[in-house]
């Protein structure tokens, strides 16, 4: 086992797959699966582009997040681990950024991780930034939003296939946009 999914295991619990619904055998699939997230999202919905950059002051963010959301997204915290009811969210749709709206994921890109965090095998494309995190004794690959710059989690190689890869999302990070539009 690399040592990097050593340590993310031992730091957050261990890696249990249990994919909602099957990630794609390939990468073909994984990408048809990432060009379609519009479909699940009901017309006439906002969709902001990551190009459409948000910059706000921190008043205005404050005014935006409360509480947690506000830790999280602006100053790199982390909620507890098994806080977030999207950890558990098996309905179809989209989870966008809860400070400014940008679609991140859809509910087919999620899995059962056992870390007690919202985890997710793939992304929508160009929705992420991400930089290296040295805040714990290893380096670790921290994710944001490319449109607010919100903190959302944290990058680990041991995720399921076809990507092998777990994007672990703060789960007041998130908003959770039903397909069916019943919240």
């Amino acid at each position: 086992m690399k040592r990097r999914a050593l340590l993310g295991i031992l730091a957050f619990g261990p890696f249990v797959p249990d994919v909602h619904a099957a990630p794609p055998a390939n990468m073909k699939g994984i990408k048809e699966m990432q060009d379609n997230w519009k479909n699940l999202l009901a017309a006439g919905t906002p969709t902001p582009s990551p190009k459409d950059e948000l910059k706000l002051s921190k008043e205005e963010w404050h005014k935006r997040l409360q509480g947690q959301a506000y830790s999280v997204l602006r100053e790199e915290d982390t909620e507890r681990a098994g806080t977030s009811p999207l950890d558990h969210e098996k309905r179809a749709g989209v989870f966008v950024c809860a400070g400014c709206g940008l679609p991140l994921f859809t509910s087919e890109m999620k899995f059962n991780s056992g870390t007690g965090w919202p985890s997710f095998f793939t992304t929508i494309p160009g929705v992420f930034e991400t930089k290296t995190d040295h805040k714990i004794l290893y380096p670790r690959t921290e994710y944001h939003c490319a449109r607010c710059g919100g903190h959302h989690g944290h990058l680990f190689d041991d995720g399921p296939p076809p990507t092998g890869q777990r994007y672990c999302n703060n789960g007041v990070a998130l908003r959770f946009i039903p397909k069916d539009g019943k919240a």
